[in-house]
């Protein structure tokens, strides 16, 4: 707990003053324009408080013997400070002494600093406000599965509300980079390969998150800016795919905030690449908010890139490039001022940054008369309806891969062997960045799973199942042996990574293989919990192939020696590849990390509570060949997948039909209608996902073979029939060929399918009249849908 000192506590009780009703300085914000606002202050500007608001630092630099300093405030922080970086993953406090801390440091710039600007507190917020105490949501890849933008928005909602209560203004997310291979270690931040539905769950996210205004709201930072995990030096794929997010998030949701990535374009780092930051974020979509570095990127460039010869001259580098703010222990920008007498970089350039930097502080309500700072009273980060969210969320993002028909389980099944590393501990309901994966990995310290709950597999079935059914537990096997995972310290990331040791689960009895294999015997039907869990999936952490960790694979293979049925559930944050399982193993429920209410959501999709409806976001891999996978290019009797992009199993059926569209139009028309019938013909209620595909006709076409441009989540009792309606635009046709955005006249192909290659229903259009040149760039992302 930080206690606040008896110094602080007199600046907290003028704090309240402050805020009802003074002025952080009448003249400066009477004319009542932002611009004008920004431009006055800055020219009231001391070098040494520019500098401030371009950099970040950590509250545990504030801090004497865990509590808050205002010797150490007035050391650090005398001219201000831009933003506190990843605040409440930095501390292990309760809701109330978090918000009261971000009070009492707000309360010291208001009273004490000169110009009396206050801090952005930022953190992550991918599965929710990365703090003790907040409801933990799904990873993202197993949101991606969900295909549900209307899910994400009341997810980032609830995040914005908890945030906001806190004291936080600024997230460091979405991640909207596309990973087309289960290698990455960073695949499981992403909503998986394709750029249509990132785009459509990275505008909900940002729009959940930074709400109708962005003075009550969370600013959303989209990253990394731009083709980060993958090779991005083709233009075509670059800008079509790579940088259709990020534009879409910005021109759609209005994202105020981007990070580019610890990657390089063109050989240069993006962290100082102006062909980048400049003429393709600015100049070309028009971004207009403020570039936040990665952290230790910016130093990057001379210790690890060798692209600089010192610090300060990185640092003249990336500010000249567009980079606004450097986070999150600056020692490049500190230098700038050195490195303008050098001639390195103007005043002016610096001054621009600072600008944008106080701008957002504008934006965010900071510079108001009467800021904000948090929530006074009792806080809940965890409330039921954000618990009932997040099980909604994992009821949603769980992949029903196969069944021969033992799911869901039936009234005769009496004797359950629970297996598995998985099965009831809760190290794979948490994706990297959650609160608990960032004091695990980060800080190698145990998390508490009570707080908030984390629900276990084990515990699901329990809550699900009662005295009905016997669940008999034996874990069997461990994750793997000694972690196969390590700490990658020399990859191009956080440069605390070179400090860090892995995290080992602590307090679980060692597995008994015996007496696994004798429950299993003795059984009806083994339900297998297997795969990854933090320490072997996230950033910096490099693990060797994506097949199940150890020897979980050789633990299953003797589970299916029994004769049981195998219920095969994996957890974690990659496709892990099991061809040598999935032909004789009965059941196979892809769960992801599932967050906090993943027991009950997967227990209930087992039992057949809730009817699995997720598709995959990504292309299944039937080997562990170290090459990406885009389901665009087309599958081959060589790059066969075990499941391809788009697929997932419900426990009914659905069928298409009454395709109705017409066969030309003009290439310049709005919009064009593709229409059909879509009907449950089983005997459970479901959700389907229906998706649009599009091909072009003629083979030489330059346009990938099939893309997404469309899709539509319908609910559908058993026995229903609703009619889809796609308003598709021709400009969802665009391709970048020589430098230009260009929609070709010809026919193409439509498709509506249950996944990317089980099409349905399809149907030609032709295009009418000359190409389409984009003068303005790209300004139609999605069709749109209607329902009845």
């Amino acid at each position: 707990m930080v206690k606040i000192n008896f110094v602080l506590s007199v600046v907290l009780m003028h704090f309240s003053i402050i805020l009802s009703g003074q002025s952080l300085d009448s003249n400066t914000y009477s004319d009542g324009t932002i611009d004008a606002m920004v431009e006055s202050l800055v020219l009231k500007m001391t070098t040494e408080e520019k500098i401030a608001q371009i950099t970040g630092m950590r509250i545990k630099d504030l801090l004497v013997d865990g509590k808050l300093s205002v010797e150490k405030c007035r050391e650090l922080i005398p001219n201000g400070i831009g933003h506190f970086c990843q605040f409440s993953t930095g501390q292990a406090l309760n809701p109330e002494e978090l918000r009261d801390l971000v009070r009492s440091i707000q309360g010291f710039l208001l009273q004490e600093t000169r110009l009396q600007i206050p801090a952005i507190f930022h953190e992550e917020a991918i599965t929710g406000f990365a703090t003790l105490g907040a409801t933990t949501f799904p990873q993202q890849i197993g949101i991606g599965c969900s295909w549900n933008p209307e899910l994400v928005k009341r997810n980032t909602t609830s995040t914005r509300i908890n945030m906001r209560a806190a004291g936080a203004t600024f997230a460091l997310s979405p991640m909207l980079d596309l990973s087309r291979t289960a290698h990455w270690n960073r695949h499981q931040e992403s909503y998986g390969e394709d750029a249509y539905l990132t785009s459509r769950m990275g505008v909900a996210f940002v729009e959940g998150l930074q709400g109708d205004d962005l003075k009550k709201g969370v600013a959303a930072t989209v990253k990394h800016f731009a083709g980060y995990g993958t090779k991005n030096n083709d233009a075509k794929t670059l800008y079509e795919e790579y940088l259709m997010p990020h534009e879409a998030c910005i021109k759609i949701a209005g994202a105020k905030s981007v990070m580019p990535s610890y990657g390089v374009y063109k050989s240069l780092p993006i962290s100082v690449n102006p062909t980048m930051l400049d003429q393709m974020l600015r100049r070309e979509i028009g971004f207009d908010g403020m570039v936040v570095s990665d952290y230790g990127a910016i130093p990057m460039v001379y210790r690890k890139y060798k692209q600089a010869p010192d610090l300060m001259t990185a640092g003249a580098m990336a500010i000249n490039a567009g980079i606004d703010i450097e986070l999150s222990d600056p020692i490049s920008y500190p230098l700038l001022f050195d490195a303008v007498k050098k001639g390195l970089v103007t005043e002016e350039v610096i001054d621009r940054a600072v600008k944008r930097s106080l701008i957002m502080k504008y934006r965010l309500g900071l510079l108001e008369k009467n800021p904000i700072i948090g929530k006074d009273g009792i806080l809940d980060f965890d409330p039921p309806e954000f618990r009932e969210l997040a099980y909604e969320a994992a009821c949603q993002s769980i992949v029903l891969l196969k069944n021969d028909g033992v799911l869901p389980l039936k009234a005769s099944v009496k004797k359950i062997a629970l297996v598995g590393p998985n099965a009831a501990t809760v190290q794979g309901l948490l994706g990297d960045y959650t609160y608990q994966a960032m004091r695990a990995f980060w800080k190698s310290e145990q998390f508490d799973p009570l707080n908030p709950k984390l629900v276990s597999l084990k515990e699901g079935l329990e809550n699900r199942l009662g005295d009905s059914v016997t669940i008999f537990h034996e874990r069997g096997c461990d994750w793997s042996a000694g972690l196969e995972a390590k700490i990658d310290k020399e990859s191009f990331g956080d440069s605390r990574l070179g400090k860090l040791k892995l995290l080992t689960v602590e307090g679980l009895e060692q597995p008994n293989l015996q007496n696994a294999l004798k429950i299993s015997n003795d059984s009806d039907v083994i339900i297998a919990a297997m795969g990854e869990n933090i320490s072997l999936n996230g950033e910096g952490r490099s693990r060797k192939g994506i097949g199940l960790p150890g020897e979980q694979e050789a633990f299953v293979e003797k589970l299916l020696g029994t004769g049981k049925p195998v219920v095969l559930v994996l957890f974690g944050g990659r496709q892990q590849v099991i061809d040598k399982l999935e032909g004789r193993c009965a059941a196979i429920v892809n769960a992801w990390f599932p967050g906090e209410e993943g027991g009950n959501a997967i227990a209930d999709v087992l039992v057949g509570k809730v009817n699995p409806s997720a598709k995959l976001c990504v292309t299944y891999p039937n080997s562990q060949k170290k090459e990406e996978v885009n389901y665009q290019n087309g599958y081959t009797d060589n790059n066969k997948p075990l499941y391809p992009f788009g697929y997932g199993l419900s426990y009914t059926k659905y069928a298409y039909s009454d395709l109705k569209m017409k066969s030309k139009i003009g290439i310049d028309k709005d919009r064009f209608e593709i229409s059909m019938t879509v009907e449950n013909i089983g005997d459970r209620d479901g959700a389907e996902i229906v998706q649009l595909y599009v091909s072009p006709k003629n083979t030489t076409s330059t346009m990938k073979h099939i893309q997404l441009k469309g899709f539509q989540r319908v609910f559908l009792k058993t026995g229903e029939k609703k009619r889809i309606t796609f308003h598709v635009s021709p400009q969802q046709l665009v391709q970048y060929k020589e430098n230009k955005w260009v929609v070709e006249n010809g026919t193409y192909i439509f498709k509506l399918g249950a996944s990317s290659v089980d099409i349905r229903l399809s149907d030609e259009i032709t295009l009418k009249g000359g190409d389409l040149i984009l003068e303005k760039g790209r300004e139609v992302f999605f069709s749109e849908s209607t329902v009845f």
